[in-house]
């Protein structure tokens, strides 16, 4: 049983700098005061996390900075992100790389996992020194404002470049289809961490069967070395991805996720570690946000479904059952019992979705930026793969989409979609030449004759696409195989087709299906892409076991390198899917000590980095950085 976590905040001020102050200060000069502050954010009894705020409140810069502190009830910490830490109690935190410069009046915080009863030390160091417990208690107002996502992962201050006074950096699409930040061209490097927008519980889950919880992978599962997790935080996380060179996060919520009561998003569904476990879904997602911030990472957030339950597979804002996997063979994860459509029968629990609900939901992430002081939301993709549309209707609600984001935040980017081949009443869509299937998310083809009336400079076309690892098309199939001519998926792999990855076939569908718009000067940015390199023997057992007549294990690592290879050529950024690994269809940029056949219970630890999937985006960063103007 999880006890209810505890907010306590000591403030330390200094009202003058000596001359021998330990850092450099540029230009100091008269009278100043610093200060620090110090909160326990999460105390389960036999152990704590807190965090500290350092703040440099004086009117010079400073180029690095320290606190001390000792434990007078003998804590001992096991873990730091954010800092260096040295001694052994009294401890010293000595900034990171990326949080050594403030400015006058910004901050920098890190924290901290430790062992034994918690307590308030007080701190010294370069701009703070001693005091008592100025701050009030349970500042914030208790939970509001504070949580403990990442393991006290967050904190004050806007390191980064926060937006404390209202004045937003703005983001464009230059004339060349490159992003900018305030005029300057970012190079997009970018992965999806998802988790917020629900995830599939196991029907026989002794506490949430059939669940739905929205919570971000962390890499610390509860029951991870003995129950004492893994140490792993989203701090940690961050740090390892920005050395890889990550500079955007795409963050995949639902609508569930921005209500603070609902009940898929609160602790007692959570698998994460106690030292890391969120207050709830909507905090967590304040919380890494700010925390983004505070560690220079921008932000794309994705209404990623209608609904946590139903995640990828609604394909519009009313999906209604049955769905694409109603008939899968040996799949326990259908949700033909849940709908964002209220035209159903009995026995079906409807989370009502619509366009009002849709816009009122954009116009809230769109106020995100002012109403978390952040100055780090790149964009909002405004809904996943929308393959239940016809071009037309899809381009309608994108256009309302755009109309209703640009009036509550005019600095952000839009990120639109494509269409699916087919709808689910078997309306087909134009998709150019029949020879290959565009994935959902895919097909813009129709944008050719109708363009989107979204302002150029605003827009960012963000078409998915996927290799066998996630959906086994008619393009991947053996042409030397009459009889699989025309199959695709299941029915492929019980005809034993053969898979061919042919790049020269697949660079034809990908400029009719999407690349074309980057010739015209729009932003293409791959909102999705990825797969297992070894696929199929990796993978989910059901997709091991109807693929393993086929003699390789090379085909989606074929079909990604050809992808990757259309890119560069096309000057086309992406965000990977995903940088969290625990993924059936597609596994991550970290390993994953689970395997579904010999090691169920590794399932959420993360185990180092899958290198040849870097390597990889590497060579797709240099050659946009090359190009980069």
């Amino acid at each position: 049983m999880r006890k209810q976590h505890v907010f306590r905040k000591i403030s330390c001020q200094k009202r003058t700098l000596s001359i021998g102050i330990s850092l450099a200060l540029a230009a100091l000069s008269g009278s100043a005061y610093a200060g620090c502050t110090y909160e326990v954010q999460n105390d389960w009894g036999a152990g704590f996390v807190a965090s500290v705020t350092v703040t440099n409140d004086t009117s010079a810069s400073v180029s690095a900075w320290n606190t001390g502190w000792e434990f007078t009830k003998g804590a001992q910490i096991t873990n730091i992100w954010g800092a260096v830490l040295s001694g052994n109690n009294p401890y010293t935190a000595t900034n990171v790389d990326y949080n050594g410069n403030l400015q006058p009046g910004s901050s920098a915080t890190f924290g901290f996992q430790a062992t034994g009863a918690s307590e308030t030390p007080t701190l010294t160091g370069s701009l703070c020194n001693g005091g008592g417990d100025t701050g009030g208690g349970d500042t914030g107002g208790g939970d509001t404002g504070g949580g403990d996502t990442g393991g006290g992962d967050t904190g004050g201050g806007d390191t980064g470049g926060g937006n404390t006074d209202g004045n937003q950096v703005v983001f464009r699409v230059n004339d060349d289809g490159r992003i900018t930040k305030d005029d300057v061209v970012k190079p997009l490097r970018c992965g999806s961490w998802f988790g917020l927008e629900g995830r599939h519980e196991l029907p026989n889950d002794s506490a949430n069967p059939n669940g739905a919880p929205m919570e971000l992978y962390v890499g610390n599962t509860f029951w991870a070395n003995n129950s004492q997790g893994t140490g792993r935080t989203i701090q940690q996380t961050m740090d390892e991805i920005k050395a890889k060179g990550i500079n955007l996060i795409r963050l995949p919520i639902a609508p569930q996720t921005l209500d603070p009561n609902d009940p898929q998003g609160q602790p007692r569904v959570f698998k994460n570690h106690q030292s890391v476990r969120a207050t709830n879904a909507r905090q967590a997602l304040e919380d890494f946000i700010k925390l983004a911030d505070q560690n220079g990472l921008d932000i794309l957030l994705d209404i990623h479904s209608c609904s946590n339950y139903l995640g990828w597979r609604a394909g519009r804002l009313d999906a209604t059952p049955p769905y694409t996997d109603a008939t899968r063979d040996n799949y326990i994860y259908k949700r033909e019992d849940y709908s964002c459509g209220t035209n159903v029968g009995d026995g079906v629990t409807v989370q009502e979705y619509n366009e009002q609900k849709w816009l009122d939901d954009l116009r809230q992430l769109a106020r995100f930026a002012d109403d978390l002081k952040v100055n780090n939301i790149l964009g909002i993709d405004i809904f996943n793969e929308p393959w239940d549309y016809t071009w037309t209707e899809w381009k309608t609600l994108a256009e309302h989409a755009y109309q209703a984001i640009n009036e509550e935040n005019k600095n952000v980017l839009i990120w639109v979609e494509g269409i699916g081949s087919v709808k689910s009443d078997g309306t087909q869509n134009p998709h150019g030449n029949e020879e290959t299937n565009p994935n959902w998310g895919e097909n813009f083809f129709s944008m050719a004759t109708s363009p989107l009336d979204i302002p150029k400079d605003r827009l960012v076309i963000s078409p998915h696409a996927y290799g066998p690892s996630v959906s086994v098309q008619k393009q991947f199939l053996d042409p030397a195989q009459p009889e699989c001519n025309g199959l695709s998926e299941d029915a492929a792999a019980k005809a034993k087709c053969n898979i061919v990855i042919n790049p020269t076939l697949l660079k034809q569908g990908w400029e009719e299906h999407f690349g074309y718009l980057k010739d015209q000067g729009y932003a293409v940015v791959l909102g999705e892409f990825g797969g297992h390199y070894d696929w199929p023997r990796s993978g989910a057992i059901r997709i091991q076991d109807m693929w393993g007549f086929l003699p390789k294990s090379d085909y989606d690592q074929k079909w990604q390198n050809a992808l990757v290879d259309y890119m560069s050529d096309k000057n086309i950024e992406g965000c990977y899917w995903s940088i969290n690994p625990e993924s059936d269809d597609t596994g991550g940029l970290y390993t994953h000590a689970y395997d579904p056949r010999t090691n169920t219970s590794g399932w959420g630890t993360w185990t180092g980095f899958a290198t040849e999937k870097w390597d990889m985006l590497q060579r797709l960063w240099d050659a946009n950085a090359v190009t980069a103007k």
